[in-house]
């Protein structure tokens, strides 16, 4: 048995059979070295594919395998997400999951990627259009991961290498972007580094975020309309010290 045919937990899935095995189906000896070769099972399932093997069809699948993973993530915890159980819940048997995702951290990431990828888009539209520290405050909730998202995907970073590695890069453009962003913001409010980092405001803004939403993932009271007014009259007064000596200068 391949590491391949493994779960996320390192045990093999329950009754698990030989990857591309199926049913009444002989064998083949060309199976995956390791080399990076096709099988016999994917040989005959593209010999049997129509032309323009990424057509509809093809991403359907692989977008229903996504969906039944991160399903599985937020519902029972990483440890749930194993090929037969994706395959369970989209439908499919567990060696089509192989077929469309080779290994389960190819798995793993791709569902990371889909929202990874959408939110530093969402960051460099922000970017562009140079949104106010209001702005980016009101935008703060706005993400396409949730706190359990992030912490399910921590903890499994601390088992899967690639996974952390992954994360690690998504996280570094990320930050970068998002301090993009709030130097942006800063530099048009005329606010100098020393009366006020930027990057100290994204780290604060961040921290209070995370905070907030897992307490309210976790069912946690938090006075959240007392925070934001806060927040809000922090941001108010900041721009009330650019205005000011403007005003006494007769700018």
């Amino acid at each position: 048995m391949s590491a391949d045919d493994m779960s996320v937990s390192g045990m093999p899935p329950a009754g698990g059979e030989p990857r591309h095995h199926r049913p009444g189906a002989e064998q083949t000896t060309d199976e995956q070295d390791g080399g990076g070769r096709r099988t016999g099972y994917e040989e005959r399932t593209a010999s049997r594919r129509p032309a323009g093997s990424n057509g509809s069809a093809h991403s359907s699948t692989r977008d229903q395998l996504l969906d039944a993973a991160e399903q599985l993530l937020l519902e029972e915890g990483y440890a749930a997400v194993t090929s037969r159980r994706v395959g369970a819940r989209a439908g499919i048997t567990p060696q089509l999951v192989h077929y469309y995702f080779r290994t389960m951290d190819d798995l793993f990431i791709e569902v990371f990627r889909r929202r990874a990828d959408a939110g530093l888009e969402l960051l460099r539209e922000a970017l562009r259009s140079r949104p106010t520290l209001h702005q980016l405050w009101d935008l703060r909730e706005t993400g396409l991961t949730t706190p359990r998202f992030s912490l399910e995907y921590m903890a499994l970073a601390n088992h899967r290498k690639a996974v952390r590695a992954t994360l690690t890069d998504y996280y570094r453009r990320y930050r970068q972007l998002q301090l993009d962003v709030f130097t942006a913001a800063f530099a048009d409010l005329g606010i100098p580094p020393e009366r006020c980092p930027p990057l100290i405001a994204q780290l604060f803004m961040i921290g209070i975020t995370q905070i907030m939403a897992i307490d309210l993932d976790l069912g946690v009271d938090t006075d959240r309309e007392a925070v934001d007014e806060f927040v809000r009259r922090q941001i108010d007064r900041l721009a009330e010290e650019r205005s000011e000596p403007a005003a006494a200068t007769g700018g």
